[in-house]
């Protein structure tokens, strides 16, 4: 019942939208799994490495959207969320290793060793078990995001001020996570993992198996959110962004819509976070840095803010992108991206999504013009 209103509140484009996402999520795997290597349409574990990547990153942009399209609050700290979802399952990931690490302790990983540790932190208890992580990579980001924004809403911060109290925040992070007393790898961070719910990392089933769950997850963060943002909530929600004064004049408690979506947001990227860690290999602090998270936010914009699909679309494209022109032309990317930047300001103000509605609109008023 519950899943039948979450789909029915979705428009037919955004339904598409799911079903797309979960039909590259169940191909791509298959044609690695199933076909030769000879075939032509056999698809290598790199390029399901690339795309679950790709997907993880969708799922953070999500994520983002959600805030900032949807209730107006430009976050520049999301990748602060994404990170501690990362390291959630990467001290799930090291409680794995055991014995068969570089210095063969069973209970303390390489780099605790390496710092002589002596007894491992208490925080790192309960880590291998995987349902104990699982729990952790949602819990974490969203008592972050729920203490920050039960402080900042209440206070009515919002605008620039807010943006600048969220970069701040993920920057005290990535500081105090380069500290080796952290207990958490210090500027190396985890890597060398080995399995994942006692499958091997690096085995082409195991990453055909985390690039199904990571378009699984974004294909089940689209219809929540969808729901959310269709429903008399997400209304209130579009609101809120629109003209916050006024539905505080009509009596409604901005502060609490604004604390849902947030932590709602926070929970998805840490999740997102969880996912991206085993595929990529390693987890470190410079996953908190601003610049993630203003690359994020970019993403949207890119896409087309406030329509979750160009969210999507937006992290694929700005990420192919990347991959394409840090290999061909990697001295040029940094002035690449910030070109894009100024070019979707100016000319595509609504992002690419968007632009199919101008292109109509464009069309409509030349026929109209035609007509008279």
């Amino acid at each position: 019942m519950i899943t039948r209103f979450l789909w029915q509140g979705m428009g037919p484009m955004l339904r598409a939208f799911v079903l797309l996402v979960l039909a590259i999520g169940i191909a791509l795997p298959l044609l690695n799994q199933l076909l030769p290597p000879t075939s032509p349409f056999y698809v290598p574990a790199w390029v399901l490495q690339l795309i679950g990547k790709y997907l993880c990153f969708a799922s953070l942009a999500l994520a983002v959207d959600l805030v900032w399209g949807f209730c107006g609050i430009l976050t520049l700290g999301h990748a602060a969320f994404f990170a501690l979802g990362g390291y959630c399952m990467g001290m799930y990931l090291m409680r794995q290793i055991g014995s068969r690490g570089q210095y063969g302790n069973p209970l303390l990983p390489d780099f605790m060793v390496f710092l002589n540790y002596k007894e491992l932190p208490w925080f790192w208890h309960g880590f291998d078990m995987f349902w104990f992580a699982a729990i952790m990579v949602v819990l974490v980001p969203s008592l972050l995001a729920l203490a920050l924004g039960w402080f900042a809403f209440r206070s009515r911060v919002t605008g620039v001020y807010l943006s600048i109290i969220t970069q701040a925040m993920t920057f005290a992070l990535m500081l105090a996570f380069f500290r080796n007393d952290m207990g958490l790898g210090g500027n190396n961070g985890m890597t060398d993992f080995k399995d994942i719910l006692g499958f091997s990392v690096q085995a082409d089933g195991t990453r055909a198996a985390l690039c199904f769950a990571s378009a699984l997850v974004l294909a089940i963060f689209l219809v929540i959110s969808g729901a959310v943002v269709g429903s008399r909530f997400g209304k209130a929600l579009t609101a809120v962004r629109d003209a916050e004064s006024r539905m505080r004049f009509l009596g409604y408690r901005v502060e609490g819509y604004k604390l849902f979506v947030f932590v709602l947001s926070a929970a998805m990227a840490g999740v997102a976070g969880a996912l991206y860690v085993p595929q990529v290999g390693i987890i470190n602090p410079s996953e908190f840095s601003p610049a993630n998270s203003i690359e994020a936010v970019l993403w949207v914009a890119v896409g087309g803010r406030g329509t979750l699909i160009g969210a999507v679309i937006g992290a694929f494209a700005v990420n192919f992108g990347k991959t394409w022109l840090t290999g061909a032309l990697p001295e040029l990317w940094l002035f690449a991206l910030g070109a894009l930047f100024i070019a979707v300001t100016l000319f595509l103000p609504k992002g690419i999504v968007g632009l199919w509605g101008q292109l109509r609109g464009r069309a409509a008023t030349a026929r109209a013009r035609a007509a008279a």
